[in-house]
Order: C-alpha cells, then sequence, then structure tokens
C-alpha cells in the first residue's frame, strides 16, 4: 500500500509517517500543498492524508485538483475544525472521508485500510496459499499454524506477492508499491527482503523466482 501524508505540522507529519511504516506501508511525506501536488503527478497513491489547512496551496485545491485528475486515489482529510459543516465540506470537495483532530492513531490506520481497499480490486479478508495466511487486519501471518515473526517490508511484500493471485510481480513492481521514495531504487533491497522472507517461510519454498520476470507465490 503506498500512502502520501501531507501536513504542515512537522512533528505530527513525523508521527503519522513513522506509524504508517511501522503498519507495513509504503509512506512518502510532504509538508505542503504544491508538494503535495508534485507527489501525485508522478507517483500512484493508493491512500493520500491530507491536512486542510495548508501552506502554499491550501488542502481544499489539492483535494479537488486529486479528484479531477481521475485514478483510484481515496482521500482521507484532517482538520482541526470539526463541525458537522466542516464535515460536509470536506466531503463536498470529494474526499472520501474526514478524520477531525485530534485523533487516535488506530482509527487513523484503520480509516487508511478501509480507504485503500476501496481503491484495489476486492480481496479476502484473509490472505491464503496452500498452509500460508495473512490477515491485513489482524497484522499476522502464519504458516502451517505457527506465527511468523515478520518485519514491517517483509510483512508487506508477502501481502502484495499474495494479494496478486499468482500473478508475477517484478522487482520493479515491489520497490514501487511496497517502498517509498526515501528508498534507492539501485540497490538490493528486494532482493535482501524476498530473501530474509524465504527463510522466515521455512520450507517447502513458497516464493519463487520467475527469470526475466520477478516474484511469484506458489507453482504456476
Amino acid at each position: 500500500m503506498r500512502v502520501l501524508v501531507v501536513e504542515d505540522h512537522k512533528t505530527l507529519n513525523a508521527l503519522i509517517t513513522t506509524g504508517l511504516r511501522r503498519e507495513s506501508m509504503a509512506v512518502d511525506a510532504t509538508l505542503d500543498g504544491h508538494g503535495a501536488l508534485e507527489q501525485v503527478s508522478t507517483t500512484r497513491y493508493d491512500v493520500v492524508v491530507l491536512d486542510r489547512d495548508l501552506p502554499g496551496v491550501h488542502g481544499d485545491e489539492v483535494c479537488r485538483r486529486i479528484m479531477a485528475g481521475g485514478g483510484d486515489t481515496r482521500v482521507l482529510m484532517l482538520t482541526a475544525a470539526g463541525t458537522v459543516r466542516d464535515r460536509v465540506e470536506g466531503l463536498e470537495l470529494g474526499a472520501d472521508d474526514y478524520l477531525p483532530k485530534p485523533f487516535d492513531f488506530a482509527e487513523l490506520v484503520a480509516r487508511v485500510r478501509a480507504l485503500a481497499r476501496r481503491s484495489t480490486p476486492a480481496l479476502p479478508p484473509v490472505l491464503d496459499n496452500g498452509d500460508l495466511s495473512l490477515d491485513p487486519n489482524r497484522h499476522v501471518a502464519t504458516r502451517a499454524g505457527r506465527r511468523l515473526n515478520l518485519g514491517p517490508k517483509e510483512f508487506a511484500v508477502l501481502h502484495y506477492l499474495l494479494a496478486a493471485s499468482g500473478r508475477v510481480v517484478s522487482a520493479e513492481e515491489l520497490l514501487d508499491r511496497v517502498w517509498d521514495d526515501a528508498t534507492d531504487p539501485f540497490t538490493t533491497t528486494v532482493k535482501t527482503t524476498i530473501g530474509r522472507l524465504r527463510v522466515k517461510l521455512g520450507s517447502p519454498p513458497t516464493i519463487h523466482t520467475v527469470r526475466e520476470g520477478g516474484y511469484r507465490i506458489g507453482e504456476p
């Protein structure tokens, strides 16, 4: 899941970004409306967490332009103004959801995940392949009933591969959808993460490398 956080309060921006990354999301961040428009023009995001009162380009205008651009990106608008009228105005701009400040972080995570499900084809609540199972909402993955101790990126890669339902996923696609802009595209981070994940999944192997193609879960 790829998320953009647009919040001009540096501390809150950092807290949201760090927290969502711990939830195995790929998160980019910017502090103003100009940066937000630049980001969405070059990267496909599942969800944009958008502060309404932004410097440069106001959050209302950022929301309008995202909606005008079409696509499947969902917008979760944040604002310190929490009246009913404020919420109505935010939704009338085209925002998919609205969360007043201060908010509970667990609720923010739940709302981001719910919006991300709306931006992609419907998936079952629990993804399975053989004896491998992953529950993204509970953030739990098991194999043969044994809970797997996965890091955020390992969990996110496994989630993405399972969601692909046997489709071959290239390293470039994984880098784009699971990692964020802070990652050097010329590193071996995808290969390294796949290697660690294979060790944790154990035998028999379940992630297969397709020559000059990428990776897939399960046999063809």
